[in-house]
């Protein structure tokens, strides 16, 4: 690739050891071009300013004005596709959740602190995001709000431009509206803002367990699970082995543990898996969340997957949908920060519903008595 056409990157961290290692990262890369550092938030709100980048890697933990002040004002005067650097611990976790809400794309968790020796460890994975993030276009932070294609052939007003519909979806046979039923949501990338859109609107009285999985590494689910705990009509909590799925509870598979399930004579419980390795590089896995759950059929399921990269829920969709009675919904891409798991999942053919997120809420109340 020409470098002109190259997109640019700006690195904004207090550490002059931790820009020159993140620089290096990218020297010889073909898509992206270290153009500028920083060394705090007022310094990256000028240097964007002044460099117009594609995508910033920003420091949440920096003086003069941390990461997460800078968020705010950018967004506000010079909207960019930022990713975030992270400190695992739990206030470090809990700003990183914020910054999701303020406009950020993604986050990088620092594998041993604010200067991480080791940060080659996640070189790979940092790469990868700053890749994605460059390619995102901003205006997808902002939600529009468009009409929903929901079993639909023919044609449809989007942003005042009529545009044809040629996906013919399933039609959901035999569906009883008072059989015991079952939530399943698979996410990834923009998914904290997704969930937080629809787990918001779910009533406190609703008749099902939600079972969630968000890929996020170890000590970020649970801050995940208080911050929606905290917004939300229905209890929201980090998943634990032992836990029984009881109706109006979100449970969310916390990082580094696959979700399945056990059953004992008719109650169903949380069993955490640590054991199976990770799915393309992901655990929990969508995928195995669905696959372990297609095995029992005391449920109908409800199964909708958001935003994130990949395809993680598709091949387990699959397997829901040959062994049980599933409906399928799936985020349309006028929403997704990135529409990469919920294309695969209606490439399957599988998907009832495609809807914009902030309508998912309403969609999976419809299928519930």
């Amino acid at each position: 690739m020409n470098i002109s056409q190259k997109k640019k990157l700006l690195i904004v961290d207090d550490s002059a050891f931790m820009r020159k290692l993140i620089g290096d990262f990218f020297i010889d890369n073909e898509k992206i071009e270290v153009v500028g550092i920083a060394r705090n938030g007022r310094d990256a709100i000028e240097k964007i300013k002044l460099l117009q980048p594609n995508v910033v890697i920003m420091d949440i933990e920096m003086p003069i004005m941390n990461g997460l002040d800078a968020l705010k004002q950018i967004m506000k005067e010079t909207p960019v596709a930022v990713v975030m650097l992270s400190s695992m611990t739990k206030k470090s976790s809990e700003s990183t959740l914020l910054a999701m809400e303020y406009g950020a794309v993604d986050f990088i968790a620092k594998p041993s602190g604010a200067i991480s020796l080791d940060l080659h460890k996640i070189k790979s994975e940092l790469v990868e995001k700053v890749e994605n993030a460059a390619t995102i276009k901003i205006s997808m932070m902002e939600r529009p709000v468009v009409e929903s294609l929901t079993n639909f052939v023919g044609s449809v007003v989007i942003n005042s431009k009529t545009e044809t519909v040629t996906r013919v979806m399933p039609k959901v046979a035999s569906w009883n509206k008072f059989k015991k039923k079952m939530i399943l949501i698979g996410t990834s990338t923009g998914g904290p803002r997704a969930l937080q859109e629809v787990i918001t609107k779910l009533p406190k009285d609703i008749k099902a367990p939600i079972l969630i999985v968000q890929h996020m590494p170890a000590g970020f689910t649970k801050s995940l699970a208080q911050r929606l705990d905290q917004l939300s009509e229905i209890s929201v909590k980090e998943a634990e082995t032992g836990d029984i799925l009881r109706d109006g509870q979100a449970y969310i598979a916390p990082g580094g543990y696959h979700m399945r399930l056990t059953k004992t004579g008719s109650i169903y419980s949380i069993l955490l898996d640590d054991v199976e390795p990770p799915r393309a590089g992901h655990r929990p896995a969508v995928d195995v969340l669905f696959e372990d759950n297609s095995q029992y059929n005391d449920f109908d399921k409800i199964v909708v997957i958001m935003t994130g990269m990949g395809s993680d829920g598709a091949i387990g969709l699959h397997k829901l949908k040959a062994k049980g009675n599933v409906v399928a919904i799936a985020e349309s891409a006028k929403t997704c920060i990135v529409y990469g798991m919920p294309k695969a999942a209606v490439e399957t053919n599988l998907v009832n519903n495609i809807v914009d997120v902030d309508q998912i809420g309403k969609m999976i109340i419809q299928y519930l008595p």
